[in-house]
């Protein structure tokens, strides 16, 4: 780098500006002949020109991390114009001029100011002139040169991850691959081995190996067996410089996890299970739990357990837990210890999830034996059904034996039975059973159509202990006798026009009955013997359970007959038969000539013949406008009753509401207008009582007008003594009375509103002997003195 050359450099002009970079192996080629270059440009065609220029400069090439005490050199520009009389001046701009690279102005040279690293930037590129420095202009056009940064190796390897978790099945082969590691060099990969990565295993060995170059770890010994070591921590190195001496390294380390195959069968602890039972046992009992053990993990550890064909396999059954993996031994049948007092079961454990390669190694079950004792206890009594129907004849007479019940005591002592119905299924106590044979008898008659079932449970309990009983359902069916006669199946509104003809149909009735015979109904119609023959009708049986009605003669008159009574026989083909008969009642109308009903009564016809249509509805809309006016006249009339009982805001019946609510004294002058009180002028002398609508009128009472000079209280007593006077005057609602005692009390009534005037003086000392109760009120009515006081 320290050589010269000269470099003569081209600068690609045209109207964009465009900058042709040329590569360094051109630039240092030497000088280029003093010749144009034509060429054209992608856009318009037009013509680019190259000039030559003396610029000379070394190769510009640096070391990166240079550690020695001196700058370090890169390389010095000159131009042929420097005549070394120091009148130019060197400039250099770019990337890090100034302050990674520096120039000394009057010779050129260019040096590294700081240390280089490649790995953050590998190349700078910057730009050169030189300045006269007399007239401050370019001797020579600014030209653009790069700065290329060497590598060095100064950067270890390192992995993409720190630690590495990867897995593999257990009982693999030799060479199964497991997991990649790869680890990068920041180094220039295209400069010497400084990037060249060895990768080589540092711990882990015998068990796994690594690809030098892939860094592929694999497995290096066959058949691991994860039960007996599950976890496994590999370390890798991976090496620059090919693995060589002096060669950068870094680690990172790699946990490898054997996952589990279904490489072991079940094994029973112990090859014999004993298990106790008493006989009563319900179906479904859980007797005990057996397990097989399997050293696997999830699925491949699942058992299923069954029983062998043999002793037992249709009483016991056995069911896996998927929890515990446990089995479970069941009853499947009921228990008799007088029948079989043990068994001995075969029970296999088997993988549901084998793997058919490591089936060589054995099979995947194994098999205990389990011994299973049958206790004997007290048992109920058992019936010889689980249930019982019966059917009887509704007809049947009290007392009548309807069936039997059987049970027996299973036990060998074969005790005493008694029989009994529970009374919760037989409320009506229509049943009841001989205690000792179980024989259901009837208390009362049966009735099919009111309750065609009975559902009664009779319950078997053994004497000698009363706690050992069980219950049976006992159904009982009610079986239909023909006690019911057939019957019009509804009211049948039946009219004939006046103008029928003969043979006229109108009308069809049906009938119903109770009974429910077992092959259907079958009903027959016909006349009363009484009347064979009606002249007016005729009943025609339509042989489906429906008779119909038609008319016998030509034309019929209200005003001679206008209701006729057809009686109808109605009996049934069951046995014995029941018959019964339904009168018709068929009315004489007037109809038009479609047949459509218009009138039926005798009355209807004379008004229409003395009256027209239009006289009809005059008459209406008279009474409907009767009607209207009574409405009206009641409306207003009830309009007044809901008036106000008082108008007046000067009456003083308005200001004296009610004496419940205590006040705030005499200075309280917004409860009541006590001007009112002190201006009696002010009052409607001749205004109505309007609180109440008295029976008579009576004529309007004037009083002389006292009210000059009056206090108050002398008011009150005046306005006291004139109603007391006047029995037509209802008390005020705002004098209620508030201290009424009832008729019991001893006491007379202590309000004024049944007071008279004889009354005024009234003496209430006697208020102080009944107790301090009553010492308010003996204190306020003791005297005439503290009264006025």
């Amino acid at each position: 780098m320290g050589a010269y050359h000269c470099l003569p450099l081209f600068i690609w002009t045209c109207v964009f500006h465009t900058v042709d970079s040329i590569p360094l192996q051109e630039k240092v080629s030497g000088d280029f002949p003093n010749k144009r270059i034509v060429g054209l440009t992608k856009d318009d065609g037009k013509m680019l020109h190259r000039t030559k220029r003396g610029w000379m400069w070394n190769q510009f090439f640096l070391l990166e991390e240079y550690t020695g005490t001196d700058t370090q050199y890169v390389g010095k520009l000159h131009t042929d114009q420097d005549k070394g009389d120091g009148n130019l001046k060197y400039i250099l701009t770019g990337d890090g001029a100034g302050s990674l690279f520096v120039i000394d102005e009057n010779t050129g040279d260019i040096h590294a100011a700081k240390k280089l690293d490649r790995e953050e930037k590998s190349l700078y590129i910057l730009r050169a002139k030189a300045i006269d420095r007399k007239t401050g202009r370019q001797v020579e056009p600014e030209s653009e040169f790069i700065i290329k940064i060497h590598d060095i190796n100064d950067n270890e390897p390192k992995f993409t991850k720190e630690l590495y978790t990867a897995s593999v099945p257990e009982m693999s082969g030799v060479g199964t691959s497991v997991i990649q590691v790869t680890a990068t060099d920041a180094d220039d990969a295209n400069y010497g081995n400084s990037a060249k990565v060895v990768y080589s295993i540092l711990q882990g060995q015998p068990y796994f190996s690594v690809d030098p170059e892939s860094g592929i770890i694999k497995t290096a010994l066959p058949d691991m067996s994860r039960e007996n070591r599950e976890q496994y921590q590999v370390v890798i190195q991976a090496k620059d410089m090919g693995g060589q001496m002096g060669g950068l390294s870094g680690t990172t380390t790699v946990n490898i996890t054997l996952t589990d195959v279904n490489n072991n069968p079940p094994r029973f602890p112990q090859s014999t299970y004993q298990f106790n039972s008493p006989e009563s046992v319900p179906l479904g009992t859980h007797l005990g739990r057996i397990k097989a053990n399997d050293p696997d993990l999830g699925e491949n550890a699942e058992i299923e357990y069954s029983i062998a064909e043999g002793d037992g396999a249709d009483v016991f059954d056995v069911i896996t837990d998927k929890d515990t993996q446990e089995g479970i031994i069941t009853v499947k049948q009921n228990l008799d210890f007088e029948k079989k007092m043990l068994y001995t079961l075969r029970v296999d454990a088997s993988n549901t999830h084998p793997d058919p390669r490591f089936l060589h190694l054995g099979p995947f079950k194994d098999t205990a034996v389990v011994k299973i004792s049958v206790e004997d206890i007290d048992e109920p009594p058992v019936f010889s059904k689980i249930s019982y129907l019966i059917e009887v004849d509704e007809d049947v007479k009290e007392g009548s034996i309807i069936g039997q019940v059987t049970a027996y005591d299973p036990d060998a002592v074969s005790n005493l039975i008694k029989y009994s119905v529970d009374r919760h299924t037989d409320m009506d106590r229509i049943f009841s059973i001989h205690s000792e044979n179980g024989s259901i008898f009837t208390l009362k008659t049966l009735d099919r159509e009111s309750s065609p079932w009975h559902n009664i449970t009779i319950t078997a309990t053994e004497i000698n202990n009363s706690k050992q009983s069980s219950q049976v359902p006992v159904f009982i069916r009610i079986l239909d006798i023909n006690d019911h006669a057939p019957e019009f199946a509804m009211y049948y509104e039946t009219f004939v026009c006046e103008n029928a003809k003969p043979g006229q149909l109108i009308q069809t009735v049906s009938v119903m009955d109770k009974d429910d015979p077992p092959r259907g109904h079958k009903f027959f119609f016909e006349p009363v013997p009484e009347f064979p023959l009606n002249p007016n009708f005729t009943i025609v049986d339509n042989k489906d359970n429906t008779a119909g009605i038609m008319t016998r003669k030509d034309g019929y008159s209200r005003n001679k007959m206008s209701t006729y009574l057809l009686p109808i026989l109605i009996f049934d083909n069951d046995y014995p038969i029941q018959s019964s008969t339904g009168t018709l009642t068929i009315r004489v109308c007037a109809c038009d000539s479609e047949g459509n009903m218009q009138s039926c009564s005798a009355e209807a016809l004379v008004l229409t013949a003395g009256l027209s249509t239009g006289a009809l509805i005059a008459i209406l809309l008279c009474v409907i406008i009767l009607l209207v006016l009574v409405v009206l006249f009641a409306a207003l009339k009830r309009q007044r009753k809901k008036e106000p009982l008082i108008i007046s805001k000067d009456d003083v019946r308005d200001n004296i509401v009610t004496y419940n609510d205590e006040g705030g004294g005499e200075e309280d002058t917004q409860a009541f207008d006590i001007g009112t009180l002190r201006n009696p002028e002010a009052r409607e002398d001749s205004k109505l009582r309007r609180d109440v609508m008295p029976e008579t009128i009576f004529q309007i009472r004037r009083t002389v007008p006292l009210w000059e000079n009056i206090d108050v209280q002398e008011f009150i007593h005046r306005r006291l003594k004139e109603n007391d006077s006047d029995p037509s005057a209802p008390p005020y609602d705002s004098l209620a009375t508030y201290a009424y005692e009832g008729n019991d009390s001893i006491a007379d009534s202590l309000s004024s509103l049944e007071s008279l005037t004889a009354d005024g003086n009234q003496d209430y000392d006697y208020l102080s002997d009944w107790g301090p109760r009553f010492k308010k009120l003996a204190d306020m009515y003791g005297g005439d003195d503290s009264d006025r006081d």
